[in-house]
């Protein structure tokens, strides 16, 4: 079964993003900041993809994508950014931070799963 590792600081994004990936098949384990994630990515076998919001306290996604793709074990994992920010400038410079995919909120949730099917390996 792949796993999802699901970043995101409000808690009814988490609970219907979690909801949605395990009801389509998925193992999904969720964290509610940027350094909740990394400790996990720390004590886990590596996720097959990161959704992973952008603005939340602490630490931004952003920063930690940076951070995952620094590491060699983890710069192959999909990360798929979904966030509240629409801008074609948001989108772009999450890819050019090692973005794979970049969802808008809020999202149809068929295509939430359909990208992840995309991206999980």
């Amino acid at each position: 079964m792949k796993t999802i590792l699901i970043v995101e600081d409000t808690h009814a994004e988490r609970q219907m993003s979690s909801a949605l990936l395990s009801h389509a098949g998925f193992n999904v384990a969720v964290a509610a900041s940027a350094e909740a994630a990394w400790e996990w990515l720390n004590n886990n076998p590596s996720p097959n993809l990161i959704l992973l919001d952008i603005v939340m306290p602490g630490e931004s996604g952003l920063d930690l994508c940076r951070k995952i793709r620094e590491r060699d074990e983890w710069k192959e994992i999909p990360i798929l950014f979904c966030s509240s920010k629409a801008e074609e400038f948001d989108r772009f410079w999450a890819m050019r931070q090692g973005g794979n995919e970049y969802i808008t909120k809020p999202y149809v949730p068929q295509n939430l799963v359909d990208k992840v099917n995309q991206f999980a390996s």
